[in-house]
């Protein structure tokens, strides 16, 4: 092999057959987030729908946030008949891809205007298929390939996910643009048919899953917690005991080890995730809605918004990665947050300018690099904290914890607004931040007494031997 050759070997593992199955199936869970937020809340504000009552709808998206809910019944429980013919984590995607399909469906020949209840009906239908399949191809990435692969499985996950909240974002309203050929006036058509062509969109995910192959998993462990637990119940009665055996090893034994493992640590830990994109997620509801009360048109909110931020998060990403790789993780999760919280400010600007669009791009530029940043060494923390015996499930509980109370606090960002105006909104925003760097601080100082008391010990250890 030539030393060209040698250099470029690396590369060549982004061709591997389950790293390119990652890509479609990042694809296929990008592709719905955007179709129950920020592409809905522009569909309902140009229907002439209340800010209030579209921040109170984006609570829809707080299926995300209680996946873990239901992941341990993902993880342990097979469907019939699908689960024989496909495989557990298979049967799984395509149920839930399914049901994204129906769902998608049911939006895009519903009128906000008309019945309001039913498109809320449909989105809550799409937000709950859509975290079921997070929760699939979460455990489908961790039990596909080798711990040496994982890295590039999630690096064309990340990808797929980007490329498909373009097309959901800014394909979603060029194509409701390109369907309405008068943009001052609202027709419901234009937006059924860019849900339409999102729900064939979603075929992508479907045919992946149909030709990949399962993932081969050795549930030697759990079936031993599952045993164990059955043996501490055999004086129960046998169908009991062996539901109350299941519910153990499924639900209570993965979070068990992480509060074995982290100790008082745990609760702030757990605080710091409730809280970190906090910032970010309040901002984000009213982002569609504040350019349009800004005077930005679809073609260009499209353009800038969800086009170039989009790109500009995945350089921030790459960014990220390589300091967090320079710097180690908390670090740049403090630059991140920092960031995230600042660039808000410059939407404050903005609603004070008004409609200016050099400003716009600079302000989400800076903004989604700085979210880019900010994401990178979040998922590379939360991936640190995972126990891999129970990784599905506690990656699920940690990645919805990190939406929750975000979204919850989001839902009133409309009213907000109302009350105070964009500018004090946006600032608002941006101190929300502020105790997350708080949090950040002391798990360093933290993790940095726990590192001098167990070198102190080492020494203490070595003095005796000697």
């Amino acid at each position: 092999m030539s030393p060209l050759s040698r250099r470029f070997e690396p590369l060549t593992v982004y061709l591997h057959k389950r790293v390119l199955v990652l890509l479609a199936l990042g694809f296929s869970s990008g592709l719905p987030l955007m179709l129950v937020f920020g592409t809905l809340s522009a569909w309902l504000r140009e229907a002439g729908i209340e800010r209030a009552t579209i921040g109170f709808l984006s609570w829809v998206t707080l299926a995300y946030s209680i996946k873990f809910l239901w992941a341990p019944l993902v993880d342990r429980l097979p469907i019939p008949l699908l689960s024989r013919m496909l495989g557990r984590r298979r049967a799984w995607l395509l149920a839930a891809q399914l049901m994204l399909i129906a769902g998608l469906a049911g939006m895009s020949v519903t009128d906000p205007i008309s019945n309001l209840v039913a498109l809320v009906g449909f989105a809550l239908m799409v937000a709950f298929a859509s975290a079921t399949q997070d929760i699939v191809v979460d455990a489908f990435r961790i039990e596909a390939a080798p711990e040496k692969m994982q890295a590039a499985l999630a690096a064309a996950y990340q990808m797929g996910y980007r490329l498909a909240m373009i097309l959901s974002s800014a394909g979603a309203l060029a194509i409701a643009a390109w369907a309405d050929p008068d943009p001052s006036v609202y027709r419901v058509e234009a937006w059924h048919t860019a849900y339409l062509v999102m729900a064939a969109a979603m075929s992508i995910g479907l045919i992946t899953t149909l030709l990949a192959s399962e993932p081969e998993v050795d549930r030697k462990q759990a079936s031993d917690i599952q045993a164990e637990a059955r043996e501490r119940l055999s004086h129960l009665p046998a169908p009991l005991g062996r539901f109350l055996a299941w519910g153990h090893s499924a639900v209570v034994a993965p979070f068990q080890d992480f509060f074995q493992r982290y100790g008082k640590q745990a609760m702030l830990i757990l605080a710091l995730i409730a809280c970190y994109r906090i910032s970010d997620v309040v901002m984000g509801v009213m982002a569609n809605v504040f350019y349009i009360d800004m005077g930005f048109s679809k073609a260009e909110i499209a353009t800038v918004s969800k086009v170039f931020g989009v790109l500009m998060t995945l350089v921030g990403a790459a960014l990220g990665g390589a300091l967090v790789f320079r710097f180690g993780t908390m670090p740049i999760l403090f630059l991140g947050a920092a960031l995230v919280a600042g660039t808000n400010l410059l939407f404050a600007l903005q609603a004070y300018v008004g409609y200016n669009l050099t400003l716009l791009v600079f302000a989400i530029s800076a903004d989604n690099l700085s979210a880019g940043i900010a994401t990178s060494a979040f998922i590379a923390y939360l991936s640190s904290l995972v126990n891999t015996a129970y990784s599905a499930t506690q990656y699920a509980l940690l990645s919805s914890m990190m939406l929750l109370f975000p979204k919850f606090v989001a839902g009133f960002s409309g009213y907000v607004v109302d009350q105070v105006g964009y500018i004090w909104f946006f600032i608002a925003a941006s101190l929300l931040g502020v105790p997350v760097l708080f949090l950040i601080q002391q798990l360093r100082k933290q993790n940095a007494d726990g590192h001098k008391q167990e070198k102190a010990g080492h020494n203490f250890q070595s003095t005796r031997a000697e």
